[in-house]
């Protein structure tokens, strides 16, 4: 019995060896991908938290020169934040952040500058939105309307249409084309929830060109 055992041993410690060898290589290799890629997956991990950490702080810094309106400050904290960590969260709130306290201060180049690099640089659809919005707001300002019009033509995520719809109306009233911009109004009011505090806004608007919000009928896709 135990001859018998040792040769059924045998027989599949010999199997064992024909599988070892005709797929050991391709195992090892599976094997070093795979942990290899938990790796580079926890560093990456690490490495995205030590970027965060670090933009956090140097988002602080803007903040802080917002707060002391040391524009040279700001300018130079926000240019470090966009050479450094600029595909962070913190870059694109730190640019709008920026853009506000400079427009503010008077340089609407800067400020226009700030808002473009969100526009262009950030790859949250939110955040472009919202800065497309504020340069058609610059743009109204500086009477460029087409150029406002041109700005607002870009795609933006679903919950900022009626906002879209709003500043387009109002580049049209600039332009004194009250019939259309009172129809990008009614699109903004109907796209807005009745709870939404902005259509107050709106409604003032539509009322100044004669339209009674009472006879509108709200968009059945927005929540009440």
């Amino acid at each position: 019995m135990a001859k018998h055992l040792d040769l059924e041993e045998q027989e599949q410690l010999d199997q064992i060896k024909h599988f070892w060898a005709r797929y050991g290589n391709l195992i090892t290799w599976v094997l070093i991908a795979v942990f290899g890629g938990m790796a580079a997956w926890n560093g990456w991990q690490y490495w995205q938290r030590d970027q965060s950490v670090k933009a956090s702080i140097l988002y602080d810094e803007i903040d802080r020169a917002v707060g002391t309106k040391d524009v040279d400050k700001l300018e130079r904290a926000l240019s470090d934040m966009q050479d450094r960590f600029g595909g962070t969260t913190f870059a694109d709130q730190g640019a709008l952040l920026a853009a506000k306290a400079l427009h503010e201060a008077g340089k609407a180049d800067a400020a226009r500058a700030a808002l473009a690099w969100v526009n262009n640089k950030s790859s949250d659809g939110a955040y472009q939105a919202v800065a497309r919005l504020r340069l058609a707001a610059l743009d109204i300002e500086a009477k460029a309307y087409d150029q406002a019009l041109k700005t607002l033509d870009a795609s933006a995520p679903k919950a900022f249409e009626p906002l879209v719809a709003d500043r387009r109306g109002d580049v049209l009233m600039a332009q004194s084309k009250a019939e259309e911009a009172k129809a990008q109004y009614v699109a903004a009011w109907r796209g807005l929830g009745e709870r939404v505090e902005y259509r107050r806004l709106v409604e003032v608007k539509l009322a100044a060109l004669g339209v009674d919000v009472s006879t509108l009928t709200p968009s059945p896709e927005v929540a009440r």
